[in-house]
């Protein structure tokens, strides 16, 4: 019985990783869709914010009670995959607590340990869901997320809630059938655990046979909910559970605010100003700014693959804040789904086929207008997203390449380039105030 359950587990596994692993490439593939760019400097600076924004939660902590919660799920989910690893093993070699015998007085540390943090992950997990769906706080009742939005989030909340549940359960009938004295469960006194022993009253009325189902049942939903857990990540807003320490790395380390113009832009203003320094033949750029996903960095891409949707951007944006359209969790979350139809096309045709979208069909000119690069949406983001830099780059290309800007602007624009000024005013009259 045990070398046929090995077998199951061993398919089941296989094909979750198979599964997991072809859907990694896929995204890894749509982030290197966007252009190159350098982020290889300062490894140290970059390591510093793995530790303090992916691990600590730097930014977090701006809200401390709700920092804490978030923080017990994180490290929920990050410390007690060790005991999904020691399940996995025991799946695979067919045994059963494999580390009993390996840490000896510390397994049951250990598994306290992770009981701890199970009930912790609960409360913040039920917390989580009535500030969602009772509280009803306004950025997550917010229009951005209708839909299966709002609907993720919540089966995530849930699914760890039953994953928790199991694991107490499992733990319970296991000691349970430990202090009987029964079958193979003889051979392993670990002791009851610090909070599982409290299910004990509920399951004591069972017959042993009864114990086992329920303590196989509990190993078996837990082990495959946390293979189906993996392979729904990359459908997930939860793919920031991964992705948050890549994105941390690649942490911008250019001062918050500074927009980065484009070399061939400046090259055309000197050539203008100093027409003696232009070359015989210059090549003029092929684009500016983006109007698809192709026209973004990759780091560009990487974040919006990484958005929590947790909408602390758009609670802080002043243009959201104030009724207009722009929503900074909108733009990534749009930027997402154009990438995944991209990929689809090329997953389709083996090459992107021109299907006349862009992300303009995603994003509104009245969106990209609204926003008054204050900078807001960058500061506030826990995982170093910056919707500000694709706001720009698809305002650069509907100024620059669809001369679509408003008449204000466009006066501004004018001024700028006759008076090097944004005013109507000649640059030798600039100095008559004084005189006044």
């Amino acid at each position: 019985m045990h070398i046929i359950q090995q077998i199951i587990f061993i398919f089941f596994a296989a094909f979750a990783i198979f599964l997991f692993s072809k859907n990694v490439v896929k995204i890894r593939r749509n982030i290197l869709l966007g252009k190159d760019e350098d982020y290889s400097d300062h490894p140290s600076q970059r390591w510093k914010n793995v530790l303090l924004l992916a691990f600590g939660q730097k930014k977090m902590f701006r809200n401390p009670f709700v920092a804490v919660m978030h923080f017990l799920i994180y490290a929920g989910f990050i410390i007690i995959n060790i005991e999904v690893f020691e399940i996995f093993l025991d799946g695979i070699f067919g045994k059963h607590r494999l580390f009993e015998n390996v840490l000896g007085d510390w397994y049951v540390v250990l598994i306290n340990a992770f009981e701890f943090l199970a009930i912790g992950v609960l409360a913040a997990c039920v917390i989580f869901l009535c500030r969602r769906n009772i509280v009803r706080l306004k950025r997550f009742i917010s229009h951005d997320l209708d839909g299966w939005p709002r609907s993720d989030a919540n089966y995530i909340l849930i699914s760890e809630i039953i994953l928790m549940t199991l694991f107490l359960t499992m733990n319970a009938s296991d000691t349970l059938l430990q202090s009987r004295g029964y079958g193979h469960f003889a051979d392993h006194q670990t002791g009851n655990f610090l909070f599982s022993q409290l299910l004990h009253p509920l399951l004591n009325s069972l017959s042993d046979h009864q114990l086992v189902i329920l303590e196989r049942s509990c190993w078996w939903l837990h082990i495959l909910g946390i293979f189906a857990f993996l392979n729904y990540l990359p459908y997930s807003k939860h793919l920031h559970i991964l992705l948050a320490f890549p994105n941390a790395y690649y942490a911008r380390l250019s001062p918050e605010g500074k927009m980065h113009n484009m070399p061939e832009v400046q090259k055309e203003v000197l050539y203008a100003m100093q027409p003696e320094t232009a070359p015989a033949e210059a090549t003029p750029p092929s684009k500016f700014g983006a109007k698809d996903v192709f026209d973004l960095s990759w780091r560009n891409l990487l974040d919006a693959y990484s958005c929590t949707e947790c909408g602390r951007c758009s609670a802080a944006c002043p243009a959201n804040q104030t009724g207009k359209l722009l929503s900074p969790r909108k733009i990534m979350m749009d930027t997402r789904d154009r990438l995944e139809e991209v990929g689809k096309n090329i997953a389709a045709n083996k090459e992107f086929k021109d299907d006349g979208k862009n992300l303009l069909n995603y994003i509104s000119v009245e969106e990209l207008r609204a926003c008054t690069t204050c900078n807001a949406c960058v500061e506030e983001c826990p995982v170093s997203i910056s919707p500000l830099e694709i706001i720009l780059q698809m305002r650069r290309s509907l100024i620059m390449e669809d001369s679509n800007a408003p008449q204000e602007w466009n006066a501004m624009f004018s001024n700028v380039e006759n008076n090097f000024a944004p005013w109507k005013f000649s640059p030798d009259e600039r100095d008559k105030w004084v005189h006044e």
